[in-house]
């Protein structure tokens, strides 16, 4: 992967921005909107404006901006985003299982730390890790020539009528959500049966085996995705 700072600066803020892009354009790389990138990282529209006209103008772009168009990583942009993902899914990884973090404690110990390890320091973390294709929240990590696997999943939240599904991921921006999800045993991998739903209000949802339903409310079901297991 690339050298920990690049032609633009390499700063926190500048990889926090191609972080939010990336996640926010999807797979399908789609333009992302001065006002979602806004109320993802807590600014002003004003500033992520000047960021982007800056971050577009530089030697190196690592984005592409156009005024009332929205934004794109360029090459390098995504390239960047990538390694930093890579960086803070290994680390939430490596604090889970090796140094037994709380589940809702790595992520922000991972974002203080993802912008600074060498790749020396990386490399000899996913080695002993075992080389983690995901990360404790379901995550796909990218691999070191920065590819990111693609999933096939939706969120709980979009689910309109009962079945069965079993969790892919949860979301890890919400520390309080997802000390509940843990609670309630929502963990990738388990088997989670829809058995009301009513997407404006909430669900009624049961894990595993077990026949004992629960409440999520719309805003937790956010946080999770899902896939329909076949019939």
């Amino acid at each position: 992967m690339s050298a920990r700072r690049h032609a633009n600066g390499n700063t926190e803020s500048v990889d926090n921005y191609l972080k939010a892009i990336l996640s926010l354009g999807g797979p399908a790389e789609a333009r992302v909107t001065i006002k979602a990138l806004a109320d993802r990282l807590r600014v002003a529209p004003a500033s992520v404006t000047n960021m982007l006209q800056k971050l577009a103008a530089a030697p190196a772009p690592l984005v592409q901006y156009e005024r009332h168009r929205g934004v794109q990583l360029s090459g390098a942009g995504k390239r960047r985003a990538l390694e930093v993902v890579r960086h803070h899914r290994l680390i939430e990884t490596f604090l889970y299982q090796v140094l037994d973090y709380p589940i809702d404690e790595v992520h922000e110990e991972a974002e203080r730390l993802e912008h600074f390890i060498s790749e020396r320091f990386e490399e000899r973390i996913a080695a002993k890790l075992g080389n983690p294709e995901i990360d404790p929240h379901g995550h796909s990590i990218p691999t070191m020539e920065g590819k990111m696997p693609e999933r096939e999943s939706m969120l709980l939240a979009d689910v309109e009528q009962a079945g069965t599904f079993v969790i892919d991921s949860v979301s890890d921006r919400d520390s309080g959500n997802l000390k509940l999800i843990e609670a309630c045993g929502i963990t990738p991998g388990a088997r989670l049966r829809v058995r009301k739903a009513a997407p404006a209000q909430g669900y009624s949802v049961s894990i595993g085996r077990s026949s004992k339903a629960f409440d999520l409310s719309r805003e937790v079901a956010q946080d999770v995705r899902i896939v329909r297991l076949a019939k």
